[in-house]
């Protein structure tokens, strides 16, 4: 099975102009389009689209509509990318107890065994949600992909930065790293490095008591951190709507 479930940690740095550093324990699971409703049926703790102590639901991503893969194969076609043999998975945080937000959704497009795009879905907390389809070049052993920012995400970083990440696809272990670099150069560093366990109602039974209510305290978290931000007298960037609420960049490598 390529589901799994990734236990590590979350790690923000700031550089300027005051220095900001957290740390704290997550799970996230590693979830192939083609294995989500066979998981359904066969863990007791774990549900899609229906109620249950873990669960996933396709409304939470892509456009909205529940149909995730057409909103996949229209994102690549619109970067001009066909798979002949498409496998589809994704890292993101389940809903626990009905309840998720998924800062950064991460999609491993592949032909076959070859790893073809990423697709990197930021949501806020404004439910705005933007999609950064990135082609990965063939043979590409260590992925370093970068894009501007498009959307509005933190009310302490300007619109005017990019990204840069650098992968290390699922395997045993997971590494999702980011630098935000503005015109002073990097402003922050972000990063999640997870160790595969296999996805099991045992295993999501130890994650339910190892991270106690954890998709609610990713967005306590988010408000604890930037309350401490401004305590530090950090500038505050107004919020500007996005046009389109759910949006995309085919960003050109």
């Amino acid at each position: 099975m390529i589901s799994a479930l990734y236990a590590g940690k979350v790690f923000h740095t700031r550089l300027r102009p005051r220095r900001h550093k957290l740390a704290y324990r997550v799970f996230s699971l590693l979830l192939d389009l083609d294995e989500i409703d066979g998981l359904a049926q066969t863990l007791k703790l774990f549900a899609h689209n229906k109620a249950a102590v873990f669960s996933f639901h396709d409304s939470d991503h892509g456009d909205g509509s529940g149909d995730l893969r057409s909103w996949v194969t229209a994102q690549l076609r619109a970067a001009g990318i066909a798979l002949a043999a498409p496998k589809i998975t994704m890292l993101c945080y389940p809903r626990i107890l009905g309840y998720v937000f998924n800062p950064l959704t991460v999609w491993f497009c592949h032909d076959g065994t070859e790893l073809r795009a990423i697709l990197y879905e930021v949501h806020n907390t404004f439910h705005e949600r933007r999609t950064y389809v990135i082609r990965v070049a063939p043979g590409a052993t260590a992925i370093a992909q970068s894009c501007g920012k498009q959307m509005y995400v933190s009310p302490f970083v300007p619109m005017e930065c990019a990204y840069d990440f650098h992968i290390e696809p699922p395997g045993d272990r997971v590494v999702v790293a980011i630098d935000e670099t503005d015109a002073q150069g990097l402003l922050l560093k972000a990063s999640f490095a997870g160790t595969r366990q296999p996805l099991t109602d045992a295993t999501l039974l130890r994650a339910l008591f190892a991270y106690p209510l954890m998709t609610l305290k990713v967005t306590a978290a988010i408000h604890w951190e930037a309350l401490k931000l401004w305590a530090k007298g950090v500038p505050v960037f107004r919020h500007r709507a996005a046009k389109a609420r759910v949006a995309t960049t085919v960003v050109e490598s």
